[in-house]
């Protein structure tokens, strides 16, 4: 990050865009993709690969992505490498200027695919800098710009910065959840075949709440022998079970999931009287841990990134995950008949739990992490083969 704060740091020649944080900090650089401006919490990622992943992932909704990898755009974009029809991330911050593709499955660069989405991109920024940054005082609220003629007004990215709420209280699934129910087919892709098909044969039904879900997650429950029909994230518990579901799913998204809770929660309680197997993934797994009774709370910096150490419990395995999220749940708040089974080796917090008395469970990572880590794929055929247990 630049050594000058605001209002003192000049603009250097050639600027095009700027990062200007609520504290007054500001980071110079050249913009890419889409101009004007956009305000979010500010965060980093770790993940050397799958930027378009990250980028279209809903659970980054309300975020402005600093990468720690240096070399972001070099296997540009293609329509195969999404988790949604559009991105949510709302901008990335990069420390190389975005080349020229060099992949043969890429379709443009990653500098037209952010401008045709609207979105910003800031390179030339020492991320490592800024990633220190956020270590020490916690993801802030900033807002990135982007103007081809380097004019920004300076006074006025700040005053929208510190008009930013923050995540703290703030309900997005509803934003980025799906608005009517439908099915899943797809399996995984594989390089040269695509994605697979569901395949013949008489299949479990699973009843996926969406909250902000990554489609990979639907593709690994197919995968692992599920049929998956998704219904929004504020669907009843009668809309939910009129469906006839063997299991139900609760996916990841963003936001604060006490405030997604205030209506997810009294669903999920229903559905655990069922007796029902259910599976709960990042935002899922805060929430069915909030449908029991305890309580989650606001990182402060969260955890985002592919290289993340999971300790398994039940056997002491160490499992190499995938995570995004800024809230956790709080362990000691969590009842007799909820059972920790997994926990983050960086800090030491909750990233597991399963229920003594009913056949749910749910994890903070995401285990459909592909491609990437594969560690964790066994807790979709854990699920999957309750269901046909049942």
């Amino acid at each position: 990050m630049a050594d000058a704060t605001f209002p003192h740091a000049p603009r250097p020649d050639g600027a095009t865009g700027v990062l200007v944080l609520a504290s007054g900090e500001v980071a110079w650089g050249r913009g890419f993709g889409a101009t004007g401006q956009a305000v979010g919490e500010v965060c980093f990622h770790t993940a050397m690969t799958g930027y378009q992943e990250i980028m279209t992932d809903p659970s980054f909704a309300g975020q402005i992505i600093t990468f720690t990898f240096p070399h972001i755009g070099n296997v540009g974009a293609n329509p195969d490498d999404v988790e949604a029809d559009n991105p949510h991330a709302l901008g990335m911050i990069v420390r190389e200027d975005p080349t020229a593709p060099s992949n043969f499955r890429a379709m443009e660069n990653l500098a037209g695919w952010m401008e045709r989405h609207a979105r910003i991109g800031l390179a030339g920024v020492d991320t490592r800098a800024l990633t220190r940054r956020i270590r020490g005082g916690g993801a802030p609220t900033g807002v990135v710009a982007h103007a081809p003629d380097g004019q920004f007004d300076l006074d006025l990215l700040l005053k929208l910065a510190r008009g930013w709420p923050g995540l703290e209280g703030m309900d997005l699934a509803k934003d980025v959840t799906r608005e009517t129910h439908g099915s899943w087919e797809g399996g995984i892709w594989r390089l040269g075949f695509g994605y697979d098909g569901a395949g013949e044969g008489a299949r479990p039904h699973v009843v996926a709440v969406d909250y902000g879900s990554k489609s990979n997650i639907f593709r690994n429950l197919v995968q692992a022998g599920a049929k998956v029909s998704v219904v929004p994230a504020t669907a009843t518990y009668d809309e939910i079970m009129a469906l006839a579901p063997d299991g139900i799913f609760l996916s990841n998204g963003p936001g604060d999931p006490a405030a997604t809770g205030k209506y997810a929660v009294p669903v999920i309680r229903q559905l655990l009287d069922t007796g029902k197997p259910l599976f709960g993934i990042c935002l899922g797994h805060q929430l069915l841990a909030l449908a029991v009774g305890a309580r989650t709370t606001k990182m402060f910096q969260g955890h985002r990134g592919a290289n993340h150490p999971v300790k398994r419990l039940s056997d002491g395995a160490v499992e190499i995950t995938s995570m995004n999220h800024g809230f956790a749940v709080e362990r000691e708040t969590l009842p007799a008949n909820a059972r920790e089974t997994h926990v983050s080796l960086f800090d030491g917090s909750n990233a597991g739990i399963e229920l003594t008395d009913r056949p749910a469970f749910s994890v903070q990572y995401h285990p459909e992490a592909s491609p990437g880590p594969q560690d964790s794929l066994y807790l979709f055929e854990r699920f999957v083969g309750a269901l046909r247990a049942g």
